[in-house]
């Protein structure tokens, strides 16, 4: 028998756990906290850490029939999906970047060179890998992190646990907002790419001219050399473009967290 100070033990540790659903999913699902090379152990931690504090915004029950009822298993299901939508709705932002490294890379004749993307654990592009790590630290320069945790507590006074099913306009939002990304990808990478389409045309027309010169010789060299120097060129513009598509993210996120 507990002693009467543990006799709410178990109930609160359920509680915390049940709390914890929700950022778990969402930092299983958003940038950076999903890379493989996260431990499993952190990210437990930090969901633990907001479900404490989202406890204390929003205090809660368990089900009369505890976890293993048909109320409890809906409870569980209903946060683990408004999470994966919190936290995907900013992964889908920051793809973005990974779009645009693909179609520079490929016009840049870097589709053969690919790299371990940290954050699906499958092989990419060399120049979307560089990207995404641009990516990745102007999330972290803009406090993107920090943002999500806060969307997340504050998701509990719109979608309290047991009521966290979103809507149809929630979902298609979610999907117009990826057509809205897939569009930033695009003007991301259109100053490089354009620029490199000019060059692949300059190169035909050399092998047109001068059918004996090697193409790939001096082709492949002339268009990692161009597409080197006006990335470099390009540079803030990129960065503006992603970070703007980050922050784009993480309002998408807020408007999910607020039930719209």
């Amino acid at each position: 028998m507990f002693p009467p100070a543990f006799a709410d033990l178990e109930a609160n540790l359920w509680l915390l756990l049940l709390a914890a659903i929700r950022p778990g999913a969402a930092f299983f699902a958003a940038p950076l906290f999903g890379m493989t090379s996260v431990p499993i152990q952190l990210r437990f931690v930090v969901a633990v850490a907001i479900g404490m504090a989202a406890l204390n915004v929003v205090p809660f029950q368990l089900p009369p029939g505890g976890i293993a009822s048909f109320a409890g298993i809906a409870l569980v299901i209903g946060e683990a999906l408004a999470g994966l939508a919190l936290g995907f709705a900013v992964q889908i932002g920051f793809s973005a970047a990974m779009l645009a490294g693909e179609i520079v890379g490929n016009a840049m004749g870097l589709g053969f060179a690919g790299m371990m993307d940290p954050q699906t654990g499958s092989p990419t592009p060399a120049l979307a890998q560089l990207l995404s790590i641009l990516g990745t630290f102007l999330f972290l320069a803009i406090n993107g992190h920090l943002t999500l945790a806060t969307i997340l507590v504050d998701s509990y006074r719109t979608l309290p646990m047991g009521q966290a099913w979103l809507g149809a306009d929630s979902v298609h939002g979610l999907v117009l907002f990826g057509g809205d990304m897939l569009a930033a990808g695009f003007a991301i990478a259109l100053p490089v790419g354009f620029a490199l389409i000019l060059v692949q045309i300059v190169m035909g027309m050399l092998a047109r001219s001068a059918p004996t010169m090697n193409l790939f010789a001096v082709g492949l060299p002339a268009t990692l050399l161009a597409g080197l120097v006006l990335i470099a060129i390009a540079a803030p513009a990129i960065g503006e473009g992603i970070t703007r598509a980050i922050e784009s993210g993480l309002e998408q996120a807020r408007t999910i967290a607020g039930g719209r």
